[in-house]
């Protein structure tokens, strides 16, 4: 790996960031700016590789060829955090369901959009949450265990499942030593070497399976807000 020109932001700067902004009476995307300012005020370096590698994705339309809305949502069956198999067509069976990609419990940024699922969850029924992590079940059982999840949370070992729906992303040297070196040892909770990772995404599909809303963004740092989304996704889905 390429040595960073600039010390990386150390991990426990990050986590005291993520548990002021976990605790901020605000909405999702405040939360995550704060987290992504205070990442720029500790090391602007960082800061500045996180957007050129973001900036590289998207130049390259990162994730964009993934299913889209109208289209249907290929099948799954995964393990949830306590090794019970989940299959998307059983999701179905009891109603829409939205299905959310995010990078792993190592990741501040996925905590607090799976925190913010949590508090959404009870208001978001009869739509059904399930999240998908490229991580072994230790870790989405951690992720679990510390937000407070009562939905499934997925491993997708290998990122077979993202792979098949063009949403794995290969970090690059450069990206993965500041990773690397600032404390994250993605390899490891990813049970597995190498630096793949899924694009942050989200899917509201119906009963049917079809996609009605479709959120794919290279950017980490922004995150699909469901709750606000609920009165016109369920008018759609026929709920109201």
């Amino acid at each position: 790996m390429t040595t960073p020109s600039a010390p990386p932001v150390p991990v426990d700067q990050v986590e005291a960031a993520y548990a002021h902004a976990r605790a901020m009476d605000a909405p999702l995307a405040d939360k995550l700016r704060y987290v992504a300012d205070a990442v720029r005020a500790m090391d602007a370096g960082f800061a500045d590789q996180v957007d050129r590698f973001v900036a590289r994705l998207a130049a390259v339309s990162a994730g964009q060829s993934a299913p889209g809305c109208g289209e249907k949502l290929p099948g799954f069956m995964l393990p949830d955090s306590t090794g019970r198999l989940v299959s998307l067509d059983a999701l179905l069976c009891d109603g829409p369901v939205a299905v959310v990609f995010v990078r792993g419990h190592w990741c501040p940024y996925c905590r607090l959009n799976v925190a913010d699922l949590v508090s959404t969850a009870a208001t978001a029924h009869p739509i059904q949450l399930v999240v998908i992590a490229g991580e072994t079940q230790a870790y989405t059982a951690a992720m679990a265990d510390e937000v407070g999840a009562t939905f499934p949370i997925l491993s997708d070992l290998g990122h077979g499942y993202a792979l098949s729906l063009n949403l794995a992303i290969w970090v690059d040297d450069a990206m993965a030593c500041l990773i690397e070196q600032a404390g994250w040892d993605v390899p490891a909770y990813q049970g597995q070497p190498g630096w793949l990772m899924p694009i942050p995404s989200v899917f509201v599909l119906d009963r049917d399976g079809m996609i009605i809303e479709r959120h794919v963004d290279a950017d980490y740092r922004q995150r699909f807000a469901l709750e606000p989304k609920l009165p016109e996704l369920k008018a759609r889905l026929g709920l109201v």
